[in-house]
């Protein structure tokens, strides 16, 4: 194993192996190519790929190593820990970790404030501190005056308050020269063979796999190919056919000196960091004079109303540019306004000069849903991509490239990172750039709701019953393109029923993107019927000799035996390590499994059997039928009562005749139906499954017995919540088992499956590290007395210690899912919580924004809270 701790190679000798020898002996073949190894992410995934015992890498850039044109080259190099979900904050604590332990990282720390006036980025401090405090970062509320005592040139009473990152600070002297001394390290210890101003002309991809890369220096077959070409990987990605989800966004840089305050220090920074958030903008000083970027104070800015975006083909040569290629000229009008904001705040920005030679417009990527994209092409096995990282991460995300290719798994569930999780209208051009230029509108403003929807790419997939909706007054919410109502306008009359059983709330945070008629709808069809649209559903089929066998392998329950056809069976898909990857259902027909998945996880999951079917052999052929096959979901206490009026054969509905969780064909309105008993809601009834052309007049059919529609937020949330069914990507990752998650079948399966080995080792243990858990808020009034209905991730509180809870493993218990339940009338959460913690009844405590709040244990692993069948709530 390499030591990262080992002194650094000089760049005299850099230069001499990569210039003067290894050019002129470019291999014509090699285990792994990384191609962009001279920026900092290539660089992190060759160091991690070593580390793991990876050698015969060939890294080449299209420039320097390390780069002199990438964005790499002109990064600002500092690292704040808060995000708003773990993995983002993971890979930033990592990196953090690593720069550190390799010397070139400074903790100065860093603050985020809020103006005077700007109550919402004070709401926003507030979030980003409790969700630091789930997922492992420090951050703490700060009030005027230690923010002036830390950033003595802020004017204090412009601030109302902010945050402080003792953990943030600066790559030092900077990522490109990080970058340049972990090529160093794996050139000197043999395993790495870097080649400067050697772009990648073409890929060689046979047979669906990657064979190699071509160069104008010569071809190098390779088994492996990594894409860390950073601004340019979607036209990497282009030379295997497909293309990238990621723009190139113009982030005006400016500087203003000079500014001597550290002269003699020999510091790179001298004042912590500084984050205006509200006017997009960040400064920091760059310390001393005689250091390679100091006695300046940098000032830089991201558009929100008129981003500057280009795609990379737009990009020019090395030799066309006055800078570089990834640095555009700054046009003064792009940053008047916001200047003259930060001058307010900051006036020494008016006192100093500034410097228009040194400021320029640096390149940087946006992504179309705020993710980097990461792992195996779809198109090409064996090629890999790591794009969209920034310095704060690279480190971390070389790590994830590095296990992921070596184990083919991460330790830290990367399903909202995976580039296979796209769906092919998400790839095409129009709507990469209206969402990305989204994101460039949030890049450093980022107070986004959790349930905040998209603007742009709506309306790309509808259910054949959406005019029906729209007359219905639905409210849209999209998913995976899908127009989903979570509500309908039209049903605001059931208020007048089940009104009191559903609170107004009263903050806005907590209303934003919520309709109150949801809650309503839910109590009605819970006294009669409801009908649900779910055509968002995911299908895929699964067909051939060996379809059976594929789903037996890749699934934990049962598929195979004939007691099997005709049944729809709920099951997992586990990873090497025995953790849950996948949550779906099976249906076993005559001549095929389908697969019904969920709307987020459909495009993995059928680019991971695809690829499991190829790795094992297997003849099968897999299908995506999602926009052919659409899905009504009918169910309450009057649901089979009320669809035997519609069913060409009402007794084949009888509960003698069809079994819970079988499968049964049936014809409504003249059109075939595939039938299944399950529910996902809690209530009898059924799932509807059928072709696209035939979902209009079945739900006519059942519309016109009187059925209230019901909106998707009972299905996705507060009924689910009541019933404390899990959620995949959310309730369930890679990072638990299915006995954490209460989710394991009472005995294993004879055959074999993926992570089975695993499985019956977490089955022997006595007791699990940690359970997943229903909380229950005791109190939901906060400090003013108005009363709070959360969203978004909470961290789960040892009231005792005021510490956020961790389990034997080191896994913080932060809530997975929540929302109000209207059935049982509290506000429910579910969270993986230490053994030791786990009892019904314990006292706990969640933090939402600033405030603490009482929660109860109320259910130890898969227990529900409203029991339908007796139509009473359980305490």
């Amino acid at each position: 194993m390499l030591n990262i701790d080992s002194g650094p190679r000089p760049a005299a000798a850099r230069e001499t192996l990569i210039e003067e020898g290894l050019l002129a002996q470019l291999p014509d073949k090699a285990k792994v190519v990384v191609i962009g190894v001279g920026g900092i992410v290539g660089a992190s995934v060759a160091h991690h790929l070593v580390e793991r015992g990876w050698d015969d890498i060939v890294g080449i850039d299209t420039s320097g190593v390390p780069t002199d044109i990438g964005s790499t080259g002109h990064a600002s190099d500092f690292c704040y820990t808060t995000a708003h979900d773990f993995l983002s904050t993971w890979t930033t604590l990592y990196s953090i970790d690593f720069y550190e332990k390799l010397g070139h990282y400074d903790r100065i720390g860093g603050l985020e404030v809020a103006r005077v006036g700007d109550d919402a980025r004070m709401d926003e401090i507030r979030r980003k501190v409790a969700s630091g405090k789930a997922f492992g970062a420090r951050a703490r509320l700060v009030g005027p005056a230690e923010i002036k005592e830390r950033f003595p040139l802020i004017e204090q009473d412009k601030v109302q308050g902010g945050l402080w990152d003792p953990d943030a600070g600066l790559v030092v002297p900077r990522s490109q020269a990080v970058a340049g001394e972990l090529v160093d390290r794996a050139v000197a210890a043999g395993k790495l063979a870097a080649f400067a101003n050697t772009p990648a002309t073409a890929l060689v991809i046979e047979g669906g796999r990657i064979r190699g890369v071509v160069t104008p220096r010569g071809t190098i077959a390779a088994d492996h190919v990594v894409v860390c070409a950073g601004l340019w990987g979607r036209l990497i990605a282009e030379m295997a056919g497909e293309d990238l989800p990621v723009m190139p966004i113009d982030h005006p840089l400016t500087f203003f000196g000079p500014y001597d305050a550290f002269a003699g220090t020999g510091k790179e920074i001298g004042w912590p960091l500084l984050r205006d958030q509200g006017n997009s903008a960040y400064m920091r000083d760059t310390g001393d004079p005689t250091t390679s970027e100091g006695g300046m104070i940098e000032w830089g800015y991201y558009e929100e109303t008129h981003p500057r975006l280009c795609h990379p083909r737009e990009i020019l040569e090395k030799h066309q540019a006055r800078l570089s290629p990834s640095q555009r000229d700054l046009d003064m009008e792009q940053i008047l306004a916001p200047l003259e904001r930060a001058i307010e705040l900051t006036p020494i920005l008016g006192e100093l000069g500034y410097d228009a030679r040194r400021s320029f417009n640096g390149l940087l990527q946006v992504t179309a849903d705020g993710g980097p994209s990461i792992g195996e092409s779809r198109k090409a096995r064996g090629l890999w991509y790591a794009v969209a990282v920034w310095v704060k991460d690279a480190p971390g995300t070389g790590k994830l490239v590095a296990d992921w290719m070596t184990d083919g798994r991460t330790g830290i569930d990367h399903a909202r990172i995976d580039v296979a999780r796209f769906y092919p209208h998400q790839l095409e051009e129009a709507f990469i750039e209206g969402r990305c230029r989204e994101a460039a509108q949030k890049v450093y403003n980022p107070a986004v709701h959790p349930r905040e929807p998209y603007a742009t790419g709506r309306n790309i997939r509808r259910s054949p019953f959406y005019a029906r909706e729209v007359e219905l007054g639905g409210h849209f919410m999209e998913l995976a393109g899908w127009e989903r109502a979570h509500g309908y306008a039209a049903n605001a009359h059931l208020l007048e029923t089940y009104g009191d059983r559903v609170p107004v709330r009263a903050n806005e945070w907590d209303n934003r993107h919520f309709w109150r008629v949801s809650n309503a709808e839910q109590l009605a069809m819970s006294d009669d019927c409801g009908i649900i649209n779910l055509s968002h559903f995911a299908v895929l089929d699964v067909e051939g000799p060996d379809a059976v066998a594929l789903m037996e392998w890749a699934c934990a329950a049962r598929i195979g035996g004939d007691a099997n056809l005709g049944k729809g069976i709920y099951t997992h898909f586990l990873d090497d390590e025995g953790n849950v990857r996948a949550d779906l259902t099976v249906f076993r027909l005559e001549d095929r499994c389908r697969v019904v998945d969920g709307a987020d996880a459909g495009m993995r999951d059928f680019a991971y059997l695809r690829r499991v079917a190829a790795d094992k052999g297997f003849d099968v052929t897999v299908t995506d039928l999602t926009e052919k096959i659409i899905t009504i979901g009918v169910w309450g206490p009057n649901a089979r009562a009320t669809l035997q009026k519609v069913v060409a054969d009402p007794a084949a509905l009888a509960p003698e005749n069809f079994p819970f969780a079988a499968l049964r064909p049936i014809t409504i309105a003249g059109k075939p139906v595939l039938a299944f008993r399950i529910s996902y809601v809690g209530e009898q009834g059924f799932e509807l499954h059928m072709a696209y052309d035939d979902g209009l007049a079945v739900w006519d059919a059942i519309r016109a017995q009187g059925v209230v529609a019901v909106g998707i937020e009972t299905y996705a949330n507060s009924r689910r919540m009541e019933k404390s069914l899990r959620l995949q990507n959310a309730d369930l990752t890679t990072e638990y088992n299915l006995f954490e998650a209460d989710l394991a079948r009472p005995k294993v399966k004879d055959a074999d499956f993926r992570g089975k080995a695993k499985h019956l080792e977490y089955r022997a243990r006595d007791k699990q590290p940690a359970i997943l858990c229903t909380l229950v808020m005791t109190d939901n009034d906060d400090a003013k007395g108005v009363a709070r209905y959360p969203v978004g991730t909470l961290p789960v509180i040892d009231p005792a210690t005021g510490e956020t809870l961790v389990d034997a493993l080191g896994r913080r218990s932060y809530t997975t899912s929540i929302a109000y339940g209207p059935s049982i009338g509290k506000n429910i959460a579910l969270a993986y919580l230490p053994w030791d913690h786990a009892q019904t009844g314990r006292k706990l405590a969640v933090q939402y924004f600033a405030d603490v709040y009482p929660v109860e244990v109320a259910a130890v692993g898969y227990k529900a809270l409203y029991d339908p069948e007796n139509s009473r709530p359980r305490s």
